[in-house]
């Protein structure tokens, strides 16, 4: 008798499922209410079934199908089998969620939405059996069970307590009333919406959008004397500036000095591009790499380093190929075989000529300060020389052979693909998915068993595989050297069921004993496992695999067949035979090339391969002894498995278009020399040229030229070998050259973690082998870029962000045609397009350039994952206009006439702000230092925005304004240096931020005079970056004091806030607890004043005797108690109003939370994180009544 272990809660509907299903088997399982063994199953629901050599089924869905398939409920035919599955989808997808949001009300959304969510569902449960009694066919399937098990927790606790029942209680009632009202609230706000929708619309005011209409040539200088536009504009600010950047050479390593040779102190500085793919266009992760990449080239080259920073491309071989393959078929309905390798390859030309520069045009957007005139592509001659030579370098010594091997092959593409081009798709159970060349899904996720039979007896053994049809490459059946099953068998045979192919048990170690009945089927020429178990036991490798994946080598029916059509073929034959046993749900992983699409298959095919071994072991110890440094260091994990566990590499990739190998297979026209084989290394010599390659073979078979045939390799190499050498290729290696002698090895290489394998080391294992040195010093890895939700980016989702929309701006429809324009299926399109709405209904905002620069900076910690919310892209965008008003603000003070110190100093007479802001720019400046220096960039966003934004705009530029206002003698002496001290802020400042936003400080700096006239028409870009040598950091008793200011600033400021006195300005007594503190608040009572809005500053010592009744009082620090007057300002009465019913609304929350902590199954079923911010919460919730009690107090006092 089988055995069902499932969960005894009445409401475990994972459990209930199965229990009902099972009453429908005719053979009804052994029900047990507790966790199987720990040997059996790890969860709840698990099936044991009888006579099975104790196969286990787990999972609500297959456990269930299995049984009530035994009952005839899963349908009655494919069509209904199919429908059924489909609902149990609904079922555990579509209604479970929703049903156990309602029934267990979390904070993620309020419960009337909730409930709104789940009658949507039960509306379309309802709209189905209009007309039906069952969801399929004429009689209860699985499908009404599941269906009913996932609706029955909400019918059971909620819908049933609203609508039916026994007599409700009190609190029942005083609930459901809760809920009417929030549903009644919910509907008029639905109703009031659509009424608006019906209204004629106020336009709503947008951004500004200002343009820069002054003819500029292209390379010639902005205007800089017409007056700034009133308000911050991107179109405005970036236009015109990138051109004169270029045209003037800052982004030369040569500008300032006669040649890159020229000795400098401050060092070298030099990076590399990863150069993207011809065929690309900007992505945000692009966004993410040169945003990083050029504050960090921006920063050294005004620390005054010898700075370059290299572009290049990639040739991107097999993404160009099928990019210009399908506009060859869509426009002349031709392939590359009708034209030729010849004339293919120069339609690719053709093409790369006129579209592969169109990503360099994007990175220009993004204000990237690379030295275009050393852009370099990996197909251009230089380049090319280089993998050239590095391949016959490498294979001359041996590195690089000729082997057989299994690699990743595309059926579509006709080529084997790189790992990183093999997309892992995870299934769940049984999936249907599209392949390309096939009208039909094909079936995956499932595990068929089927028997071999043992030669000369009755006896079976049975086996199980998710690819069927490669049973027809079995040469062996593995089962573990333990495992007292098969003991008896060894040495014994079993027999193929479609030909005469005899095949031997074997005995192996990698065999599990607890999976399935222990036996595995053994594929060597077609499973990456089975082929290592092929070479230890000495087995045939039989390809039934062509590159088209058609079959062959095997049997008819099947010979010539698609490979999943023979999949189906070879499942009904081994039924006719009877040797099928089972089908069952089997999660499993799917390789899909991310090119085609088409599922990958292993294939035993000649390629080139490179021996990683020893350069492996060299990447991994530069690392290991401190020569190479990865940041972050939890990289370096990741780092070890690879290079220590590495596997050699596959370099052949069966393409037309990439650089061809220099490889020639060599036949010798002498019968004393015997025919190679193409496997054979020997047969195989490389050359620079044809001719070289017949002298090397000459000479290895000792024989004259003139007997010589050669052959070249019609493969071309892997893009990742071109891109291995790309940091010394760019430079002309293997050729001497001046740039090479100075710029290699480079400085840093900046990238994502997703390549720190496929690229970053085989930089690094292919610069020490070539070149004996380490193409880099430091490798930082940024992390991911996911959306807000912290999902993935992907087409499908809709949720693909690309930069240039940010900059510019687009609205929702515009989002929407992008999808109606790409490759997506219609499903998928719609799918999509709820996401962008749901994401941006009205659209993204034009944010521009540096604010889309500073927030995936500010974004880059030095994690994994970055979720990037637009919103924040624009919060910076305001930011930027901030910066533009203040700015504006202090050059109208500033006046025209005004001249700036020659060097930033203090004079002595600098009031307490002016020392004050001074030190918090000299801090700035350090944390921006030491920022960049630990690629931090947080803290240097965060150092900067905190500095302009809320100490310089909000506190110095307000505190000062009554100074710059007077008009005496000595006035005028303060305010002056006032100005100079507002100057230097500003230029520092915009200094400071320049990496980060190189558009809008240059626009503003070109507007500030200059301390020196020679350097009146130099960019922003090329000026120092600030040091904390030269600005004078002010003495600790000034900010002291100024902290003691703010700090009372702010408690009046929060008093102001609590009471709503947004507009009236009260007086306010500060009450010292000396006279020292009464002297302090005496000296800065203006700046007090002004920073607080209050009317007057009075000073007090001694109790509260001494202070006018009628204030509300707050304690500022140990030494100062605020007393802001009330009193004749507001309506007592009002307010009191007003915080009772605030005080009421509270107290409502509170009981309602207190009651859903207060439930018995709450710390049982409500997720850990959940709990904690409830309680933190209901802690908020305690403390603004408390606040709301005092205030009510405050103000019956003064009634």
């Amino acid at each position: 008798m089988d055995t069902l272990y499932i969960s005894s809660h009445p409401d475990d509907f994972r459990s209930l499922l199965p229990l009902i299903a099972a009453e429908f088997c005719p053979s009804p399982p052994r029900i047990v209410h507790e966790d199987p063994p720990a040997e059996v199953a790890r969860s709840r629901p698990a099936l044991v079934l009888a006579g099975s050599g104790g196969t286990v089924l787990t999972g609500a869905n297959a456990v269930s199908w299995y049984l009530a398939a035994a009952g005839n409920r899963t349908g009655s035919d494919k069509k209904q089998e199919s429908q059924v599955w489909q609902w149990l989808s609904f079922a555990e997808n579509e209604l479970m969620p929703v049903a156990c949001a309602v029934t267990f009300p979390l904070n993620s959304a309020p419960f009337f939405i909730i409930t709104f969510d789940l009658l949507r569902v039960l509306k379309a449960l309802d709209e189905t059996l209009v007309l039906r009694t069952f969801l399929v066919g004429e009689g209860v399937t699985l499908a009404d069970i599941a269906v009913a098990v996932a609706a029955l927790l909400p019918f059971k606790y909620v819908i049933s307590l609203l609508f039916s029942g026994p007599p409700k209680t009190e609190a029942q009632l005083k609930k459901e009333a809760k809920k009417r009202e929030k549903m009644e609230k919910f509907q008029q706000k639905k109703e009031m919406e659509e009424k608006k929708k019906m209204q004629p619309q106020t336009e709503k005011k947008e951004l500004d959008v200002i343009t820069y209409n002054i003819p500029t040539p292209p390379g010639e200088k902005k205007d800089v004397l017409s007056p700034l536009p009133d308000s911050y504009s991107p179109q405005y600010v970036e236009a015109a500036w990138y051109s004169w950047w270029e045209k003037q050479g800052f982004f030369k390593p040569e500008y300032g000095r006669k040649n890159v040779s020229e000795p400098n102190p401050r060092g070298v500085f030099m990076m590399c591009i990863p150069p993207p793919n011809v065929t690309g266009s900007l992505h945000l992760g692009h966004a993410l790499t040169n945003a990083i990449q050029d504050c960090l080239t921006r920063w050294h080259r005004m620390r005054g380093e010898t700075t370059l920073w290299n572009p290049g491309c990639d040739h991107a071989g097999i993404a160009t190929q099928v990019v210009v393959e399908k506009k060859l078929m869509r426009e002349r309905k031709m392939t590359r075989h009708d034209l030729g390798r010849g004339n293919f390859i120069q339609e690719v030309w053709k093409w790369k000529n006129e579209k592969g520069d169109r990503i360099y045009h994007q990175l220009k957007k993004l204000g990237s300060s690379l030295d275009w005139d050393r852009a370099c592509f990996t197909m251009d001659d230089k380049l090319s020389y280089a993998v050239q030579e590095a391949f016959i370098r490498m294979h001359e010594e041996g590195v690089i052979y000729r082997s057989k091997r299994l690699v990743n092959w595309s059926c579509t593409l006709n080529s084997a693909i790189s790992d990183i081009e093999v997309d892992k798709k995870e299934l769940a159970r049984r999936t249907l998915l599209p392949v390309p060349g096939y009208k039909e899904k094909v079936e995956f996720g499932v595990l068929v068993s089927f028997s071999y039979k043992v030669e000369g007896s009755d006896e079976e053994v049975v086996v199980a595989t998710t690819r069927i049809e490669t049973m027809l490459g079995d040469t062996a059946v593995a089962v573990h050297p333990n495992d007292s099953r098969y003991q008896h068998l060894k040495g014994k045979m079993v027999v193929h069921p479609f030909c005469d192919r005899k095949m031997p048990i074997v005995f192996d170690d990698f065999v599990d004993m607890n999976f399935g009945t222990g036996a595995v089927k053994i594929t060597p020429a077609h499973d990456h496992n089975d082929y290592e178990v092929g070479e230890r036991h000495k087995l045939p490798f039989i390809n039934i695999l062509d590159e088209n994946g058609l079959l062959i080598n095997v049997p008819p029916p099947f010979l010539g067949m698609k490979r999943f059509e023979a999949r189906k073929a070879v499942l009904q034959a081994l039924k006719d035979l009877g040797q099928f046993k089972e089908v069952k749900d089997n999660p499993m992983v799917v390789p899909v090339c991310s090119r085609s699409k088409d599922i990958v298959e292993p294939l035993l095919k000649p390629q080139w391969y490179v021996d990683c071994r020893e350069m492996g072991k060299q990447a991994a110890d530069v690392v290991r002894n401190g020569e190479l440094k990865i940041i972050p260091d939890h990289h370096l994990k990741t780092w070890f498995n690879w290079m220590d566990n590495i596997r050699d590499w596959c370099i052949s990739r069966q393409l037309w278009w990439g650089h061809r190998i220099p490889a020639y297979f060599v036949t010798v026209n002498d019968p004393s020399v015997k025919p190679g084989e193409d496997v054979d290394g020997h047969y195989w010599v490389s050359g620079r040229s044809e001719e070289e390659a017949r002298e090397k073979a000459a000479k290895r078979f000792n024989v004259t030229a003139d007997k010589i045939s050669l052959r070249q390799d019609e493969d071309v190499l892997d893009t990742w070998f071109s891109s291995g050498i790309f940091p010394f290729s760019i430079f002309g290696w293997p050729t001497e050259s001046e740039d090479l002698r100075v710029f290699y090895p480079g400085t840093l290489l900046e990238t994502g973690h997703d390549i720190l394998f496929f690229w970053v080391a085989r930089m690094v294992m292919m610069g020490l082998k070539l070149t004996g040195k380490l193409p880099f010093k430091e490798v930082y890895l940024h992390a991911v870029v996911r959306d807000t939700h912290g999902r993935k980016m992907s087409k499908s989702l809709g949720n693909v962000i690309d930069p240039l929309d940010v900059i510019t701006g687009i609205s929702l429809e515009g989002l929407h045609a992008q999808l109606t324009d790409s490759n997506l299926d219609p499903l998928e399109i719609e799918k999509a397009r709820q996401g962008q709405k749901s994401d941006y209904p009205s659209g993204i905002p034009e944010c521009g350039t540096d604010a889309l620069r500073f927030a995936l900076c500010a974004y880059t910690s030095q994690g994994r994952d970055i979720n990037l919310d637009v919103n924040r892209i624009l919060g910076y965008r305001h930011f930027c206009n901030k910066l533009w008003n203040a700015v504006k603000f202090a050059m109208r003070t500033l006046g025209e006439g005004f001249v700036p110190w020659e060097k930033a100093q203090l004079c002595g007479s600098e009031s307490v702000s002016d020392r004050w802001i001074l030190s918090r720019l000299s801090a700035a400046v350090a944390l921006c230092d030491s920022g960049f220096q630990a690629y931090d960039f947080p803290a240097i966003t965060t150092a900067i925005y905190n500095f302009w934004l809320y100490e310089l705009c909000d506190i110095y530029l307000e505190s000062v304004k009554p100074v710059l206002s007077r008009t005496d003698s000595e006035g005028q002496k303060q305010a002056d240096i006032c100005r100079q001290t507002l100057y230097t802020c500003l230029e520092v400042g915009l200094r400071l931020l320049s990496p980060l936003m190189p558009f809008v400080t240059e626009e503003l700096f070109q507007r500030l005079p200059r301390r020196l006239a020679q350097d009146s028409t130099s960019s922003i870009c090329v000026t120092p970056y600030p040091e904390t040598s030269e600005v004078s950091r002010g003495q600790r008793s000034s900010e002291m004091a100024m902290e003691f200011v703010m700090s009372v600033v702010k408690t009046i400021r929060s008093l102001r806030a609590d009471y709503n006195l947004t507009k009236t300005r009260a007086d306010c007594y500060l009450q010292c607890i000396d006279s020292d503190t009464a002297a302090l608040v005496q000296t800065y009572g203006l700046q007090i004043q002004t920073l607080s809005y209050s009317q007057a500053i009075y000073p007090v010592v001694g109790g509260d005797s001494t202070i006018p009744q009628g204030c509300a009082v707050a304690i500022a620090s140990d030494k100062c108690t605020v007393h802001l007057m009330l009193k004749g300002l507001i309506d007592l009465e009002k307010e009191v109003t007003k915080l009772t019913a605030k005080k009421g609304e509270l107290e409502k929350q509170m009981e309602k939370m207190n009651e859903k902590m207060a439930k018995n199954d709450y710390k049982e079923k409500v997720p850990v994180k959940v709990q904690e911010a409830d309680a933190e919460k209901l802690r908020q919730n305690e403390t603004e009544l408390q606040k709301v009690n005092e205030a009510i107090e405050n103000f019956r006092k003064m009634m």
